[in-house]
């Protein structure tokens, strides 16, 4: 068994793929192992990772995986996951990077701590300039609760930070179903993941650890695409406000999936010129309808506690699914 498995998605990323695979053949060792999924690519990114699975198998284990069908970011990362054999599991996306060494640092950690998962900082690139981006927990190098970690609801917290990259799974994590993610998301995918993962696991532990270089203002990714494949956040939260309404500590933990849930919606309705217009329309239509699902009592709690900029452009929306059903 591989010691930690690297699950790498590839979609039209021929500009950025060689930097990704030099930064993993600058973190090979011979127990790891590369686990590279095309995503049914367009440009010359397959050829590019067919070159590089010969001069990677050379210094570790590498296995290569081709789709067939685009399916998305969330279901390359399900077949990385089936594909994988590591002890330690792992994340990277086709145009991002990993400093020396990282790799190494992190299964170091994750085994001398023992928990069931580790979560680190990352570096966002954008252009030349780099910035360290903090995971939200100030205690570092600690084993926790992942449950406690979702709270409070009025600050930022482990959930909020969503990036699956950000950090390394034990193996017994995968084989209790908690490391796939929702298939076919095309955003948002880390969001029903990451909570999923902090309601069911027992242990996990922040890292003073950095290594992770998370490039910014890619003309490509769907952070700066204004098209119907944003709309999958509404998806993504509605599935977190779902399955945390089941779970036992709801009335604990709802609260803040939702305030989470509006702050979304509203920061999506704030970028709306972004948008095609027709998808700008969805984009109104989906979120009322997402409003009007939500717990009301729990919806007015929360639009009472936030910032006047958001919570008004909320209660707008609220205000017309009201006047719309008193017309009808």
């Amino acid at each position: 068994m591989p010691k930690l498995s690297v699950i790498v998605p590839f979609y039209n990323v021929q500009q950025y793929a060689p930097d990704t695979l030099r930064s993993l053949r600058l973190n090979a060792r011979p127990d790891f192992e590369f686990v590279l999924v095309d995503d049914k690519s367009k440009d010359e990114t397959p050829a590019i990772l067919e070159r590089a699975v010969e001069e990677l198998s050379e210094v570790a284990q590498v296995r290569y995986v081709r789709h067939e069908e685009n399916g998305g970011l969330a279901t390359a990362r399900n077949t990385g996951l089936d594909a994988a054999g590591g002890e330690y599991l792992t994340f990277l996306d086709g145009d991002d990077w990993l400093a020396r060494g990282y790799l190494t640092a992190l299964v170091t950690a994750i085994e001398t701590l023992g928990c069931d998962f580790v979560r680190t900082d990352h570096v966002q690139a954008t252009g030349r300039a780099r910035t360290i981006v903090r995971h939200p927990l100030g205690r570092r190098e600690e084993v926790l609760s992942p449950r406690d970690a979702i709270l409070p609801v009025d600050r930022s917290t482990s959930v909020d930070y969503a990036y699956a990259w950000a950090g390394a799974y034990h193996r017994r994590l995968l084989d209790r179903g908690l490391l796939h993610f929702t298939h076919g998301l095309r955003t948002a995918e880390d969001r029903p993941w990451i909570w999923k993962l902090h309601r069911e696991a027992e242990s996990f532990a922040v890292l003073n650890l950095h290594g992770v270089f998370y490039r910014r203002g890619v003309a490509s990714s769907l952070t700066q695409i204004g098209d119907a494949r944003q709309l999958d956040f509404i998806r993504a939260f509605d599935q977190v406000i779902e399955e945390t309404a089941q779970d036992r500590e709801a009335d604990r933990l709802l609260p803040k999936a939702v305030r989470t849930y509006c702050a979304i919606i509203a920061h999506h309705l704030a970028e709306i010129d972004k948008f095609e217009p027709a998808v700008a329309k969805q984009l109104r239509t989906m979120s009322s309808a997402a409003i009007k699902r939500m717990p009301q009592e729990l919806l007015t709690d929360v639009l009472d506690t936030m910032d006047l900029r958001r919570s008004a452009r909320l209660r707008r929306l609220r205000r017309q699914i009201t006047s719309a059903k008193a017309a009808a």
